[in-house]
């Protein structure tokens, strides 16, 4: 199976082709397509599971290909498109200090973006 690692919104992902995740928020309205420019890590080819032994697998022409980016893969694009644009729920920030009469509550929503991973290319 292949997969590749990806960063955006300062944060790392492990996608494969047919995901849905959600990112921080990103440019662009739903039904938008991009690419994800920042790839570390991509492998193509089958996972080595099963009975077979590390000696056989390297020897095989199924074996996966690993490409490691020091920090970047060059050329390498993970293809995508939005699918929603949203926030998640409410979190409250509430602060008090006792014997002062100080309480502040306030709320926050993260905005966020669900994207679904088209196609991987390296």
């Amino acid at each position: 199976m292949s997969f590749a690692i990806i960063k955006t919104g300062g944060k790392q992902y492990k996608v494969a082709e047919g995901d849905k995740i959600l990112v921080e928020k990103l440019d662009g309205e739903a039904g938008q397509e991009f690419d994800f420019e920042e790839v570390l890590m991509v492998s193509n080819g089958k996972s080595n599971e099963g009975k077979n032994s590390s000696a056989d697998s390297s020897s095989s022409p199924q074996a996966s290909s690993l490409q490691v980016g020091q920090p970047l893969v060059g050329g390498a694009k993970v293809h995508a498109r939005i699918l929603e644009q949203g926030k998640e729920k409410k979190k409250i920030v509430f602060k008090y200090s006792s014997k002062t009469r100080y309480k502040k509550k306030k709320g926050h929503k993260q905005p966020f973006t669900k994207v679904e991973i088209l196609k991987i290319s390296a």
